[in-house]
C-alpha cells in the first residue's frame, strides 16, 4: 500500500476527485451566495465579482501561469505535473458545472462551502502534487527559505481579505471567513486521516513484560527509553508505542492488567514516518 500511495493512477485520480469536490463547493455554493474562497481562487473569484468580464475559472488558470513557472525553475516537474493536473480540473469543472446547492441561510452555506471545499484540498495535497496556485508558491517558500506554508497562506489572505473589505458587503466577507475557517479545519483533518497515531509513554517497574506481550500479542513495535524519576533519582525504562486509534484501548489494557499501578501516556500525532508506517513525501 505504501509503494501504491506513490503510484501514476492513485495520485491521478485522488487529484481529479478533490478538484472536482473544490469546483463543486465554488460553483454551488460559493459564487451562488457571493462568497470569497480563500487562496488564488479567491482573488481569482474576487476580480470575477469586480470585472465580469471573464469566470473565476478562466481566471484561476491565467493567475496560475506565473505560480507554474516558479514552480517548473524550483520544484521538481512531477509536483509541477500533478499540480497542473488539479488546477485544470478545477477550472475545467467550475467552467462548465451548472449546479447549485440550495442552501438559504448564509451561515450554513458558508460551513457547508467550508467543509466541501477543505475535504477536497485535503484529499489533493495526500498527493505528491498540490491544489496548484498558492500551494506552489507556499512549498518554495518553506523549501527555500524555510518559511512556514500555514504563514505564507496567512500573509496572502489577510491581504484579499482586507481587500475584500474595501470593495464588498462586509456580512459576506465575514461569511467567507468563517468558510477559510471550516476549511482549514477540514482540510487537516482530510490529510491526517489514515494517518494520525498515538504515541503512547508506559512508565511501570514491569515494563520489560509489557513489552514482551506487546510484542508478541499485538504484533506492535516498542523502544525503551531510559528515565530517571526525580523523586528517589532511580533509573526506570519507559516504554515507547506508537499505535493507531484502534489498538490503543487493546493497548492500555495490556499496560494495566500487567501492573495496575502503571502510568500510561497518550500523546496525539499527526504523521509518522519511515519504517512500518508511511513513507516520507518526496515532490
Amino acid at each position: 500500500m505504501r509503494d501504491y500511495s506513490y503510484s501514476v493512477p492513485w495520485n491521478l485520480m485522488l487529484i481529479v476527485l478533490g478538484s472536482v469536490i473544490q469546483a463543486v463547493g465554488f460553483k454551488g455554493i460559493a459564487t451562488v451566495h457571493g462568497f470569497v474562497p480563500s487562496g488564488l481562487f479567491g482573488l481569482a473569484t474576487l476580480i470575477e465579482y469586480k470585472t465580469s468580464i471573464l469566470d473565476a475559472g478562466v481566471w484561476y488558470l491565467m493567475l496560475n501561469v506565473p505560480m507554474f513557472v516558479l514552480g517548473y525553475l524550483f520544484i521538481s516537474r512531477r509536483f509541477l505535473a500533478y499540480s497542473f493536473v488539479s488546477m485544470v480540473t478545477v477550472s475545467l469543472a467550475y467552467s462548465s458545472l451548472d449546479l447549485v446547492v440550495h442552501i438559504q441561510n448564509q451561515l450554513y452555506a458558508a460551513v457547508c462551502f467550508g467543509v466541501i471545499s477543505g475535504g477536497g484540498a485535503g484529499l489533493v495535497l495526500r498527493t505528491l502534487g498540490s491544489n496548484g496556485g498558492l500551494d506552489v508558491v507556499a512549498v518554495i517558500a518553506n523549501q527555500r527559505f524555510n518559511v512556514g506554508i500555514g504563514k505564507t497562506y496567512f500573509m496572502f489572505n489577510l491581504a484579499l481579505y482586507s481587500v475584500s473589505f474595501l470593495s464588498l458587503d462586509n456580512d459576506l466577507v465575514i461569511a467567507s471567513l468563517i468558510a477559510a475557517f471550516v476549511a482549514s479545519v477540514c482540510m487537516d483533518y482530510s490529510l491526517s486521516m489514515f494517518s494520525q497515531r498515538k504515541l503512547c509513554l508506559i512508565i511501570s517497574k514491569h515494563n520489560e513484560e509489557i513489552a514482551q506481550k506487546v510484542m508478541h500479542s499485538m504484533k506492535i513495535g516498542a523502544t525503551f527509553l531510559e528515565g530517571v524519576g526525580a523523586y528517589k533519582n532511580e533509573t526506570r525504562r519507559v516504554l515507547m508505542v506508537v499505535t493507531n486509534n484502534i489498538q490503543l484501548k487493546r493497548l492500555e489494557q495490556v499496560a494495566f492488567t500487567i501492573d495496575p499501578h502503571s502510568l500510561f501516556i497518550v500523546e496525539n500525532t499527526f504523521n509518522v514516518i519511515g519504517s512500518t508506517f508511511s513513507r516520507r513525501k518526496i515532490y
